[in-house]
């Protein structure tokens, strides 16, 4: 066989579109940025017209609901991952939109920082976990190894580029209806949406036979350094009894965390920066500074497709190395960028950190998939996801950091070294061997 049949496709982009879905998470900004308090309302003050019933957060409150979004996400990505490995990815898609709708339409209703903890940030991050499983590995299955860099690139890019339109949506659900209306409309939309895509996710058929690449792979292709993936399929127990399955953990927190710092505040960012330019710059940033998110968005699901498919010509590692080195640079001139208010700098820089962090998502299922094969990818790559989990405490930190200081320096600082660090450990880290 030398091309997949069209429901490899099929089951490919239905993933990609419950993704666009779950992806609301990289556009909490845009509610953030409508959330905290700021001189003219203080934290604890009620707000008033359209968003009557909702009071204004501090920095790190308003930070709390997408860390634990995300903490929530990763430990149910385990379960997501073994339900989909045992039923079939329909089951946790199905289930994870259902989740995710209840959540949004939770928090506006309650119209409380509890509602925000409990609606977006827990039971969303329960549907976020469980639908994300069915994804990835449901494409999979119908591909070789020679491709799995780009389809997990695809799948995963729906996730990264959902900012690409919702934080627009956003912005206009709030303005003109307000913080509650807008997770409401959301949450009804997702639900319809990931619920309908969820019934093309499929397995292919037990005597399916992945076809073979129609021409050789050169031997850099693969992470350890042999032509092909060893083909070995590993339990999670004896994943777990390997330095490498640690070592993935932490290249996927040191990935993870740098990318999830800049969405957290992206829409401050730029508003902050557009201060020390002239007054007409100031006055369109402060007015649309949603912009950097929904650019950020298609840098995100640029980076997961274009990372993931040069991955399997250079390599799993090499694509790491140079996605982390480059962006950890970035990350330590971005507080010098903003206090020169370059706002051109600052999306250039910005860019790089998005398309780091994307790549990162393609890549970590890839390796994770070459190192313990991809039989149990859905269950081995859930514990492997515990990373991105564990990434979101430093934009919490981060929060905490700009309350007491009144600025990000020192987060973005802490960050640059983190992802060295995760440079540093993919530079040794080889494939697992029996």
């Amino acid at each position: 066989m030398s091309s997949v049949p069209m429901q490899a496709w099929v089951v490919t982009f239905a993933g990609t579109a419950i993704n666009l879905c779950l992806g609301i998470l990289y556009a909490w900004n845009v509610w953030k940025n409508s959330l905290i308090a700021t001189a003219e309302h203080p934290a604890g003050s009620a707000m008033v017209g359209v968003n009557e019933g909702w009071v204004y957060l501090t920095k790190a409150e308003g930070t709390w609901a997408y860390s634990i979004c995300g903490f929530v996400f990763a430990i149910f990505m385990i379960a997501g991952g073994r339900i989909q490995d045992h039923f079939g990815p329909k089951v946790g898609a199905t289930g994870g939109g259902l989740f995710l709708a209840a959540g949004c339409i939770l928090s506006g209703l309650m119209k409380s920082y509890l509602g925000l903890i409990l609606g977006f940030g827990i039971l969303g991050g329960i549907g976020m976990g469980l639908a994300y499983a069915a994804t990835t590995p449901a494409a999979v299955k119908w591909f070789g190894p020679h491709q799995r860099g780009l389809i997990v690139g695809l799948v995963v890019g729906g996730y990264g580029g959902a900012a690409i339109y919702i934080s627009p949506l956003a912005k206009y659900l709030i303005d003109n209806y307000g913080i509650s209306g807008s997770f409401i409309g959301l949450g009804i939309f997702f639900a319809v949406v990931v619920v309908i895509a969820g019934q093309l996710l499929a397995w292919p058929p037990d005597e399916y036979v992945a076809p073979a690449p129609g021409v050789v792979i050169p031997p850099i292709a693969n992470a350890s350094g042999s032509s092909m993936p060893s083909g070995e399929d590993w339990s999670a127990g004896d994943m777990m009894r390997t330095v490498q399955f640690y070592a993935l953990v932490f290249l996927f927190f040191g990935s993870a965390q740098s990318g999830l710092l800049v969405i957290a505040n992206a829409t401050q960012l730029l508003k902050d920066t557009a201060l020390y330019a002239d007054a007409a710059t100031v006055a369109f940033f402060g007015a649309n500074a949603w912009i950097l998110s929904s650019y950020g968005g298609l840098v995100n699901a640029v980076g997961r497709v274009g990372t993931g498919s040069y991955s399997d010509r250079i390599g799993r590692s090499n694509a790491y190395l140079i996605n982390g080195a480059v962006s950890a640079i970035c990350l330590f001139v971005t507080p010098w960028i903003m206090q020169s208010g370059n706002v051109v700098l600052l999306f250039l820089v910005i860019g790089v950190a998005y398309w780091q962090y994307g790549g990162g998502l393609a890549l970590l299922p890839a390796f994770t998939a070459d190192f313990f094969g991809s039989k149990n990818l859905g269950f081995n790559y859930g514990l492997v996801f515990l990373g991105w989990g564990f990434a979101f405490a430093v934009s919490q930190i981060a929060g905490y950091i700009e309350d007491v200081t009144g600025s990000l320096d020192y987060a973005f600082y802490l960050s640059g070294g983190l992802l060295i660090a995760a440079v540093c450990i993919c530079a040794i880290t080889k494939r697992p061997e029996r």
